[in-house]
Formats: structure tokens, sequence, C-alpha cells
């Protein structure tokens, strides 16, 4: 007894209590952290380029099939209102990424530049702030804008941080399905196995992190690329919709009579009237919806690897869309319009404290996803953000707030959405205004009506009252088909082709 009392002296003894009393403390704060670092929840974001309303859950095509929305709407809440900041893009992907209002950074189309903006050049993104705060930030797909991808926000991506979309099938070169001659403004069916498809291997990328578990909570980018033109599909997609049983949109032919030129400069007339000259107007809604449903295909994949995998109890979904697009309304295509048709689309959310089965009819913007997320993540607020959090809709439905949702095209060009009005002035003064409860088409512009006064009185003060100037852009931005083939030599040049 003697020699250990000499060698473990009451000094030796209270350093040694000291150090393993320390060590305790550390291993349980080690212990308390990562699990801290673990029960955070995932974040599956989920874009799909260029998708409308028509959506099954929002009703907005007879003809539609998208029984994967259907289960992602029945899984949580769906915004039966939401719209873009704006109708394009980039605009639209560079706002909700940074949370950042095009009025304010100066990002207003597509061929801007969106990082030279002065406001933008050292902003924290959406993955990138998710990153700082320990997430692993992956992804594969159409995210940021195609030409100005952001290697910065990701810790990995597929196929690569300067690529975001595998390399499609394509026909062979100089080949037009629909004979229009309207560079990527085409459709028809590939002789290609599915799974060679792009959004087939970003689904398989997004599959594979959703299977396995991850040593750090996930911001997992899912970025489906169609109905994006051109509408390139595996065989058997386009008989699903058979040509005698597609409905064409409702149209007036008065409709553009009384709206503003400032207006009219957006409709594409061209692309309506090749067309419908060719007799091609059911053929084209034939290839958009069937591109709809390939993309359905692929988000179906993704939901059951969710269900299947190590992340199902802890995942926050959300899926999104940049813009609407017409096919048609009020004699134009694609977006590039205040409309409804280029502004509305679909936004749905589910995951743990998320109401299930829920619609939302409130007016929200995807500028509120930034700080959505950051909210239902449990992150610290992210200060100087444009929108405001989702989170009472999502836990009710019902909650109710006062603010129209506001939509961008160009500089002086804005559009409010309330529930029933959409109140639009033009860069000239010129207006719209649409009572959407007894005209959901927009046909009639009530703008010049001096009975309706007092409505443009109550919303006026919800446009911007300063805007930035326009962020220079690339001057003469390539074709289509060109910049794929510039995205191709990228890869080859990275060895991931």
């Amino acid at each position: 007894m003697r020699i250990y009392h000499t060698y473990f002296s009451r000094g030796t003894l209270l350093h040694w209590a000291t150090w393993l009393f320390s060590f305790l403390v550390l291993l349980s704060y080690s212990s308390e952290a990562g699990k801290a670092e673990s029960s955070s929840p995932n974040v599956l974001f989920i874009s799909v380029d260029d998708l409308n309303d028509w959506i099954t859950p929002l009703g907005g095509h007879p003809n539609a099939k998208t029984p994967n929305m259907e289960r992602l709407a029945a899984m949580g809440t769906t915004f039966s209102n939401a719209y873009c900041s704006a109708p394009a893009c980039n605009p639209s992907r560079a706002s909700l990424m940074t949370g950042i209002r095009p009025h304010r950074s100066g990002v207003y189309q597509n061929n801007s530049v969106w990082r030279n903006s002065p406001l933008l050049a050292k902003a924290q993104t959406l993955p990138q702030y998710f990153r700082s705060h320990g997430y692993h930030t992956l992804g594969s797909g159409k995210i940021f804008h195609s030409n100005f991808p952001d290697p910065e926000s990701w810790s990995d991506y597929y196929p690569s941080k300067r690529v975001q979309r595998p390399f499609p099938p394509l026909p062979p070169e100089g080949t037009s399905f629909n004979g229009l001659n309207l560079n990527h403004f085409d459709w028809g069916e590939l002789n290609v196995d599915k799974e060679e498809f792009s959004d087939w291997k970003v689904a398989d990328f997004v599959v594979e992190q959703l299977l396995k578990p991850s040593d750090k909570p996930l911001f997992l980018a899912c970025g489906i690329y169609l109905p994006h033109l051109p509408w390139y599909l595996p065989e058997g997609y386009l008989e699903r919709f058979p040509v005698d049983e597609i409905e064409l949109p409702s149209s007036f032919e008065h409709d553009l009579n009384d709206v503003p030129e400032a207006a009219r400069k957006n409709v594409r007339f061209g692309d309506h009237e090749a067309v419908t000259k060719a007799g091609q107007w059911k053929l084209a809604i034939q290839g958009y919806l069937a591109s709809m449903s390939f993309a359905d295909d692929c988000l179906g994949r993704v939901l059951d690897a969710l269900e299947a995998g190590p992340h199902k109890d802890n995942t926050i979904i959300v899926l999104w869309s940049d813009h609407g697009w017409h096919l048609g309304e009020k004699f134009t295509w694609k977006k590039f319009t205040l409309w409804e048709e280029a502004t509305r689309l679909p936004l749905l959310f589910a995951g743990p404290g998320i109401a299930k089965n829920r619609f939302c009819q409130a007016p929200v913007n995807l500028i509120d996803l930034y700080p959505t997320l950051v909210d239902m993540a449990g992150l610290k607020k992210k200060e100087g953000l444009d929108g405001t959090s989702l989170r009472p809709f999502l836990e009710n439905p019902d909650y109710i707030w006062g603010r129209p949702s506001l939509t961008t095209w160009g500089k002086g060009n804005h559009s409010l959405r309330t529930p029933r009005w959409r109140y639009t002035r033009y860069s000239d003064g010129s207006e719209e205004l649409y009572d959407h409860a007894n005209d959901p088409q927009e046909w009639t512009n009530l703008a010049g009506d001096s009975n309706y006064d007092s409505i443009k009185e109550n919303l006026v003060h919800w446009f911007p009252t300063e805007e930035a100037d326009v962020v220079p852009g690339i001057s003469n931005p390539p074709p289509f088909f060109e910049r794929l083939e510039e995205q191709r030599r990228i890869l080859e040049e990275e060895g991931k082709l």
C-alpha cells in the first residue's frame, strides 16, 4: 500500500482525476455534437425545369399523368398559387439560390452573368449556407442556369461542378422531328434506352445517395431537365397520350386586343404561327405531356429510394420549377411573359413537421425558398434575404398573410399576384389588371376601367421603388446545340464522358 500511496500522491491523483473528468466532458460534448449533426434534417431539393401548372395535383390539364407528383402532394403540402421571381431560367434560379430579387441584383435576363452582379458577387448561395453549417452538399442535373453553374456551392456534383447535366442522347445532326426548323423547339422519340437519358442518370446519382448512410446531413439537389426543350424521349412515352384525345388550351380570338404594346413585345407570335400552320399544336402538347411523364417517372424513382433508404424519416423534400410555360395560350410559347401561364409553377413540400395532403392557397414566391429551408432545418437565420419563411403555411396551410407575390421581367416590368388579382405595370407606365375570380384566363384587361382604381391603389405600394441597373451578360450566347457541344468538351477534358 505504501508503494502505491507513494506513486499516486495526492497531487498526482488530482491531476489524473482532472484530466479524466475533462476527457469525459470532451467525449460527451463530441458525442452530443455528433448526435446534433446527425439529427439535423436532410434536404432533398428537386427542380423540374420549365414545369407549368399542368401537373395533376394542380389540375392544370385534363390529359396530364403525373402520379408521383400526386404521391408527393399526399405526403405534404402543395402551394396552389406559387409564382416565380422572373419568368426565365437564369434570373429565376439566381434569385432563388441567393435569396435576392432580380430588381435588387440586376440579373433580369438569361444572358446576365449573375456572379457579375455587385450584390451577388460574394453572395452565399443556399447550398453554400447549408455547407457552412456542416451539411454535405451534393447534386446532379440543372439547378443553376446551364450557362452559369456555381462550383463553389457544392461538395460534389455529378457529372461535374462545371457541367451540371449528364450529356443527353440526341438525334442525328440536322434532324428535326417536327420539321419546323426552330432550333431546339423540337420533340420526338429516340431509339435509345431510357437509362441513357440525362434525367435518368441524374435520378441514378440521387438514388445512390439516398440509399446509403451519411456521416453528415445532406443537402441533395436533383435537377430534372425535362420538360425543358427539346422534348427528346425514350420510345413509348408519346403513345401514353393519344393525339386524338388531347385537349387544346382555351383561347380567345381577341385576347390581346386590350393589352399594351409592352406586353405584346413578349409574345412569340412566330413560334405559334409555325406550330399552328403546320397543324402540330396537339403534337407539341403531346410532346410536353410526355416529357412531364418522363420527369414524373424519374421523380418516382427518387421517392422510392428515399422510402427504402436510411433517410426516410429525417428528410425535408421540396419540389419546384423555375417558372411556368405557355403552350399556345395568348398566341405564345415558352416563358418570358408576366401572365399566369409563365409565372405560376408547382411548389410542393413534404417531410417532418409539414402538414400532409394539404393545399395552401396563399400567393407565395420562389424567393421564399431560401429562408424557408433555413428555418425548417433549424439553422441560424440568414440575414439579407428578400423572401419570408413559409414555415407557418407548412404547419398550418390555412395561415393567412397579406402580401402579394412579385414577378419581374426586365427592369421596370413587374407583376403582382394576390389570391384574386393580377396587377402588372411596365416600364413605360402601361398596365394590366385581371380578376381571377371571374377571368382565370386573363382575357379582359381591367386596368383602364376607373371602377378598379381602388384595387390598383391598394397594390401599387408593393411595386419596387428602386431598381438595379442591368448586369451585363453574354452578348451573343451560342445556340442550344452549340452550348451542348461546349459542355461535351468540358466533360471530355475532365474525363467524365
